[in-house]
């Protein structure tokens, strides 16, 4: 697949890999309408495309309203065309507390945006995707919804739904002409706690030992693994050495990370 000349929607485009993956896609010729519930940071993004701003169009949108998600196939068709591939990046973390600890408030949050989000999207472009002669459709999930990071439970299990609910539309559109990929990211220089409302101050110096990759090398990652139709994209010598010590030994691998990220827990 080739980025010249086609239209992706890519959620979370303000901050992040979201918005690495947007600037990605623009600077290979393709058009993107960046979604985010944040107007600010959605203009941050477009100044930073520069000379390709004019191929992003940015829509304010929380992609848990599903009403205003269900309308968005319309207003950006309009705007820039028919859609060939939806990008779901957007997602929080929970507090870094165990579930007894964790309110219905922060639950049900989690839940709706990293679940309920992406398949509202899923939902509302799906039957214009399958209308394309190609397109694609992409998730971003977590390696925390293979290796169980302390602290993070709730989040783990809404990423492990993105797994399944990504191989089944696999399998659902195996005789169209939807490629589906699934990505997971390892630990991202980004400011997703932040973003996801949460006071990381207290973890600083543990977090500081740990290798991330670069929010930038983290999107184009992402975008080569959708143009080139992968179906599994893992990101980060972190998640690609859980990903086959979970396979070789679950138990090894969730022993593993509680060792090294168990600092995280209150």
């Amino acid at each position: 697949m080739e980025a010249q000349g086609k239209v992706f929607v890519v959620t979370g485009a303000g901050n992040g890999i979201g918005r690495e993956v947007t600037l990605d896609l623009i600077a290979r010729g393709a058009s993107v309408a960046g979604l985010d519930v944040n107007k600010e940071w959605l203009s941050e993004t477009s100044e930073l495309a520069g000379a390709n701003a004019a191929k992003l169009t940015t829509f304010a949108v929380d992609i848990t309203d599903r009403k205003a998600v269900m309308a968005l196939p319309a207003k950006v068709t309009k705007a820039l065309g028919e859609v060939d591939g939806l990008i779901n990046v957007a997602g929080i973390i929970q507090p870094f507390v165990r579930i007894t600890d964790l309110d219905f408030e922060h639950i049900d949050r989690v839940v709706n945006v990293n679940l309920h989000g992406p398949l509202n999207l899923i939902k509302a472009f799906l039957p214009g995707l399958l209308r394309r002669p190609s397109a694609h459709l992409a998730n971003v999930s977590s390696m925390g919804s293979y290796a169980p990071v302390p602290g993070q439970t709730l989040y783990g299990a809404t990423k492990a739904g993105i797994n399944l609910l990504s191989e089944g539309l696999r399998s659902e559109l195996r005789s169209t002409n939807v490629a589906v990929t699934v990505i997971y990211p390892g630990a991202i220089g980004t400011n997703i706690a932040g973003n996801s409302g949460l006071d990381m101050s207290g973890a600083e110096e543990g977090a500081a030992e740990r290798t991330v990759v670069a929010a930038k090398d983290a999107g184009q990652m992402i975008v080569e693994g959708v143009l080139a139709k992968k179906k599994r994209v893992v990101i980060g010598q972190d998640a690609k050495f859980l990903w086959h010590l979970n396979h070789l030994s679950p138990d090894l691998a969730s022993n593993t990370i509680y060792k090294n990220m168990k600092d995280l827990l209150p």
